[in-house]
């Protein structure tokens, strides 16, 4: 999904927050459901909901079971939609037992992050041309199509990749000797993959935030 149109969609306070009931409700809601637990008027949401089935996130369903003269919509998160870490709660619930049970079992982080290396290096991210610009790209197209919405910065040679938003926050922080090295193997699995350039450094949100990596050419 192009980033582009979904950050000038969910740009806007009223529809993040129409969007979060969407993405949170069990099965597709109604627009006057949507209003109604937002305390807005269905002419206010309206607009707003169509603005972002134009950009992909919400689809809808028609039905001739509303008010007379107006078919009733029923709105839905689109398919490929982002999550924004709004997974239904039993995932979330497995994702921290299994966190949980890992840290509990004393798995050795390098353990850990040769997990997340083979993911990330399976990950089709950019065009692996064995250059380095072109792994510093791979890195941040990785990064942001899994919701960590990178930043990138150079200096004298080192590209700093600043993950400005963490979806996986909540369990790093509960359980960061497993999933920060899951992320730091992630991105070592991309740029390996990629070629041209290697992790150098990798802060976790231990040691600042927003976390980040150093890439060097290899």
């Amino acid at each position: 999904m192009d980033r582009l149109p979904v950050f000038k969609a969910l740009g806007d306070n009223t529809r993040y927050a129409i969007y979060l009931e969407v993405a949170r409700a069990e099965s597709p809601v109604t627009t006057s459901e949507i209003a109604d637990a937002l305390d807005l008027h269905a002419n206010t949401v309206r607009p707003h909901l169509e603005r972002m089935r134009d950009a992909g996130l919400l689809v809808v369903e028609t039905t001739a079971q509303g008010q007379v003269g107006r078919p009733q919509h029923r709105w839905s998160l689109a398919p490929d939609a982002p999550s924004l870490g709004l997974e239904p709660s039993a995932f979330r619930l497995l994702a921290r037992l299994i966190a949980a049970v890992v840290a509990q079992s004393g798995v050795d982080e390098d353990d850990i992050a040769a997990i997340g290396r083979d993911y990330g290096s399976s990950l089709p991210a950019a065009p692996r041309r064995a250059t380095y610009p072109s792994c510093v790209r791979a890195v941040e197209v990785a990064m942001g199509e899994l919701g960590f919405d990178p930043v990138v910065g150079e200096d004298g040679g080192v590209a700093t990749v600043l993950f400005t938003r963490c979806p996986f926050r909540e369990l790093a922080e509960a359980y960061p000797d497993v999933v920060c090295p899951l992320h730091r193997g992630l991105v070592e699995g991309v740029a390996g993959a990629a070629g041209g350039g290697v992790v150098r450094r990798f802060g976790t949100l231990a040691d600042r935030d927003p976390c980040q990596a150093d890439l060097v050419p290899a």
